[in-house]
């Protein structure tokens, strides 16, 4: 159940109008009363003799009768509660006792007090009703409406446990501004699979990532052809910006602008600010906007995989402000893989995006600049453009996203631990997309280390079962039961090819970064080994006569469990819906 205090007002009758009206998209059917202050107030809807003028001025009664200088300018308070969208239709009784309980809750109408303020609920779509109220009480004093939101908020939690319904989390209050039911009707009525002020939200995110200055972050956002609008001082400084999609238009054909602050919280221009500051010592002649560094698609997803790998630790173990920085930065890096991965992976990966943007903020404030390898790593990755999927890029997508679904889990675990139950939910279905993507890339190079694990001599199986054995005593029987095997196999060879030792390469991986939430260890281990001993991704030393038979036999390791043994996409732990 989803309560929303809206802005005041000073027009009751307007409201009304729009309560009991056939909505903007005539998405209004059968508006009537379903409770109000008084059991005979008026029903413009069900009775033919009543008139919305009458409701209004029976409500307005208590404002009016205070003196003129006496009265709010702003009296009329409207909230919203809206159903889940599993949660069954309920009824009109239903639906007046959850706002008799509201208008308590919030301090308009507290319970057994005669002299609170008038109000009245109309329902006119079956999954939610408006509550309309006006802000001068009875006995002619204001009504306490301090926190009202966070009021309704706990007694709807109270409601859905009571009823039956869906669990939701209570928001923090840094959660972007979700769409109106007007902006809903609009993306349906022309066929966008998301409202303007989504795609808008995505757009700017994309552009943020990685920027380093005012100029290339508008650069980017008009080289993705939104409108710009830039709000300055009389001095000529820059206080804010506005964005538009060409083609969003009101109905007197103008565009629809919306503030970056009014598409999330961290998108104000202040926030973004705060990226640039500390970035701004390290931009050199070399990495100027427009004019990277020598980069390439694999060579910008190896690093982005270096970054992670670092960052876990500190996700899981280091100051709250640092790891929020992490998270928020882990944020720009899921928005760049997006932006420039290859088709088959291009639409969960984007979800994944999605889903991580509310997981990327929370009232821990982070301190930027600790997020610098993480913020190179998204700006690599822009710079070094679309991958093909194919080959070398391939092979480091998926072990770029193997070590992003690592580092999305400690941000889950980590939001959970503080008691942030939206953002934990958001990691978690982040990491169910990142893992659809990965099984997606990695199919293909795991399925060729597979083959080659297979054509190894029983005599170097032999030496590598007891390497295993030896250096990984706690795991090895776990790692030899496994599909993945041939694949560890094959890269453990390489490794001591390449001049390391294995054992030592196979304890940093499995001591330095934890394992619970890997159902395939030997999947796991290819990535980290094949990172740490800077092998080709795609073992490119294979002879080329050799094929993969079969690699959907391959099971890759994105099947995970948390520590508890619950699959990802259930709830984290600590988290309440």
């Amino acid at each position: 159940m989803i309560p929303r205090v809206h802005k005041r007002g000073s027009h009751t009758f307007g409201l009304l109008n729009y309560l009991y009206g056939a909505g903007t998209h005539e998405e209004h059917v059968d508006p009537h009363l379903v409770a109000a202050w008084d059991s005979f107030a008026p029903d413009p809807g069900r009775d033919p003799q009543a008139t919305k003028r009458q409701l209004q001025q029976l409500l307005d009664q208590p404002v009016q009768a205070l003196a003129e200088s006496r009265r709010p300018a702003k009296h009329v308070w409207h909230l919203s509660v809206r159903a889940a969208p599993d949660d069954p239709v309920l009824s009109d009784e239903q639906w007046g006792e959850i706002a008799q309980r509201m208008v308590a809750a919030t301090g308009i109408a507290p319970a057994a007090d005669e002299s609170g303020c008038r109000w009245a609920a109309v329902r006119h779509a079956d999954d939610h009703i408006h509550i309309i109220a006006t802000l001068v009480r009875e006995d002619g004093r204001r009504p306490r409406l301090n926190n009202d939101a966070k009021r309704s908020q706990a007694e709807a939690r109270l409601i859905e446990a009571e009823y039956g319904l869906k669990q939701l989390s209570t928001g923090d209050g840094t959660a972007a501004q979700r769409p109106t039911s007007a902006e809903r009707h609009k993306a349906q009525r022309q066929g966008r699979e998301r409202t303007a002020r989504e795609e808008l939200r995505e757009s700017v995110r994309r552009a943020v990532t990685g920027a380093r200055s005012e100029e290339e972050f508008f650069d980017r956002l008009a080289a993705a052809g939104l409108l710009i609008r830039k709000r300055e001082a009389p001095s000529g400084d820059l206080l804010g910006y506005k964005v538009a999609l060409p083609d969003d238009r009101n109905k007197d054909g103008e565009p629809v602008f919306y503030p970056g602050a009014r598409l999330a919280p961290d998108l104000s221009l202040p926030r973004i600010r705060e990226r640039w500051s500390v970035d701004s010592d390290q931009i050199s002649s070399t990495d100027t906007p427009g004019s990277a560094s020598p980069n390439s698609p694999s060579a910008a997803r190896r690093r982005t995989a270096t970054a992670a790998w670092m960052a876990f630790a500190v996700v899981e173990h280091g100051d709250d402000s640092v790891a929020a920085a992490y998270i928020a930065a882990t944020g720009e890096v899921l928005d760049a893989l997006a932006k420039t991965s290859a088709a088959h992976t291009r639409s969960e990966l984007r979800d994944a995006a999605f889903a991580f943007e509310r997981a990327s903020r929370s009232h821990v404030r982070a301190v930027r600049g600790h997020d610098r390898a993480l913020r190179q790593a998204a700006r690599d990755l822009v710079h070094g453009g679309p991958a093909l999927g194919r080959g070398e890029d391939g092979a480091t997508t998926a072990m770029a996203i193997d070590m992003l679904f690592f580092l999305i889990t400690a941000a889950a675990h980590w939001h959970a631990r503080k008691g942030h139950a939206q953002q934990a939910e958001a990691a978690t279905r982040a990491a169910e997309h990142l893992r659809t993507a990965y099984q997606k890339s990695a199919a293909q190079p795991l399925g060729v280390l597979y083959q080659r694990g297979r054509r190894l001599s029983r005599p170097v199986l032999q030496r590598q079962t007891v390497l295993l054995r030896e250096a990984l005593p706690g795991l090895a029987e776990q790692i030899l039961s496994e599909p993945g095997w041939y694949a560890l196999a094959a890269t453990i060879a390489e490794t001591e090819a390449a001049g390391h030792d294995p054992a030592v390469l196979l304890s940093d991986a499995v001591e330095s970064r934890e394992l619970d939430t890997a159902d395939s260890v030997s999947d796991v281990l290819v990535w980290r080994l094949r990172l740490r001993a800077d092998l080709p991704a795609d073992a490119t030393g294979i002879p080329k006569n050799s094929t993969v038979k079969n690699p959907a036999t391959v099971r890759p390791a994105a099947a995970r469990t948390t520590t508890s043994g619950r699959r990802f996409g259930e709830e984290a732990p600590g988290n309440t819906r």
